[in-house]
């Protein structure tokens, strides 16, 4: 609803919905464009925005009432729930695994992100205490960035600093390009960090980085170059470019996908990225462990929250013990693990199974190994699902040791 007051209380001139008032449109005559800009005023003032009021009024005063309490927000607490939560894992990581099974292998991976921060900690900090490395991290000035002008230049250095190492690294290359875009302030204080926007099918627009420069003092740098690189090149820009640019497949398969393929594949490039020579100090590498800590933390949270009874405030304060995650990007996590049931596991387990992939394609062409064609061989058939991708790979791998002297 804070959105909706928010919108509601917001200059008519500043919304989005007004941009067309504002476009050039040089074929219009003066009397045209004043005619439109009337037309255009007179439907938000008199449709859009009663609207909105009537959706408010509506969520205050009939969900509000009969909604749960964030002591009760999992799937589990409803009629049939759970069974409905473990079908969703399905859907979004194409995986037979049990919220048993998923929460145990979400501790094993926070168990092991706080040994590696304890090491980097102590190079970087001169400390291996955890407790000690979250808080200066979590509160140092220098830590943060000061203006929103920072974080997206950084944003665009980071992005373009990977575009110009993905030949070595890729065989398959996009057309499209991507940009830098600012979240609105109309989202950006409910949203999260970042996120990446695809391109247009018919390519004429390019993909878009979008990143949220709401309270710059409370984004970190250490961060920031992990984020541009899930999500815009090598992460997901690279692979949801490639896949719309695909020929020989179903169109539907150009735009559409498994979500533990697509996500699963961004998470694997932060870690890439620092193969790629593209993270900057040891102070931006804390950032790929404060990510993996937070799709690792997933695993454990979304599982709770949706199959053991955990409350919003016991994910929330789980992920702040555990995670590098300022307290305000925690709280919209959460949010969103408890409105998208499943989405979050995706992430690690995908990147797990690619990472098992490359393993095993080392391991059986040894010196015959290409990155590059590894790379290829994930990408070349859009966002299949994980058991899909591994008969795609195992039949790569298959080919490459035919082709051995």
């Amino acid at each position: 609803m804070d959105q909706i007051m928010r919108i509601n209380a917001t200059p008519m001139e500043s919304l989005g919905v007004w941009k067309p008032a504002t476009a050039p449109h040089p074929d219009w005559s003066p009397a045209e464009r004043d005619r439109f800009a009337k037309h255009l005023g007179q439907a938000i003032e008199s449709s859009l925005l009663p609207a909105m009021e009537r959706y408010r009024a509506f969520l205050d005063k009939e969900i509000l009432p009969v909604s749960r309490p964030p002591e009760h927000a999992g799937l589990s607490e409803l009629p049939h729930g759970l069974d409905c939560y473990k079908r969703m894992i399905q859907v979004h990581t194409s995986l037979d695994m049990t919220p048993e099974e998923i929460h145990k292998l979400g501790l094993e991976e926070v168990a092991k992100f706080r040994r590696d921060l304890a090491a980097l900690g102590q190079k970087v900090f001169g400390t291996s205490d955890v407790a000690e490395i979250q808080r200066r991290l979590r509160t140092s000035p220098e830590m943060h960035f000061k203006t929103s002008a920072e974080v997206e230049a950084k944003a665009r250095e980071a992005l373009a600093r990977a575009q110009a190492a993905v030949p070595q690294w890729f065989g398959i290359q996009p057309k499209a390009a991507c940009e830098v875009k600012v979240i609105g302030m109309h989202e950006a204080p409910y949203t999260t960090i970042a996120y990446y926007r695809e391109p247009s099918a018919d390519g004429k627009r390019p993909g878009a980085y979008m990143i949220n420069t709401y309270l710059p003092e409370t984004r970190p740098r250490y961060e920031a170059e992990a984020l541009a690189f899930h999500e815009s090149v090598p992460g997901h820009h690279l692979q949801i470019s490639i896949a719309q640019e695909l020929t020989g497949i179903p169109e539907f398969r150009k735009h559409q996908g498994v979500t533990a393929y697509v996500e699963g594949w961004a998470l694997y490039t932060e870690h890439l990225a620092d193969e790629m020579g593209l993270y900057s100090s040891d102070v931006d590498r804390l950032g790929v462990l404060s990510f993996d800590a937070w799709r690792a933390c997933r695993l454990v949270v979304d599982t709770g929250i949706h199959s053991m009874g955990w409350s919003r405030q016991q994910a929330v304060d789980y992920m702040k013990e555990n995670s590098l995650l300022a307290e305000n990007n925690i709280e919209n996590e959460v949010d969103r693990y408890i409105a998208w049931p499943g989405q979050a596991l995706a992430y690690k387990l995908g990147q797990r199974e690619i990472l098992s992939l490359r393993d095993e394609a080392k391991r059986k062409l040894g010196a015959r190994f290409d990155i590059k064609a590894f790379h290829d061989a994930v990408l070349a058939n859009g966002a299949v699902s994980l058991p899909v991708l591994r008969q795609e790979v195992e039949a790569y791998i298959a080919q490459a040791e035919r082709e051995q002297p």
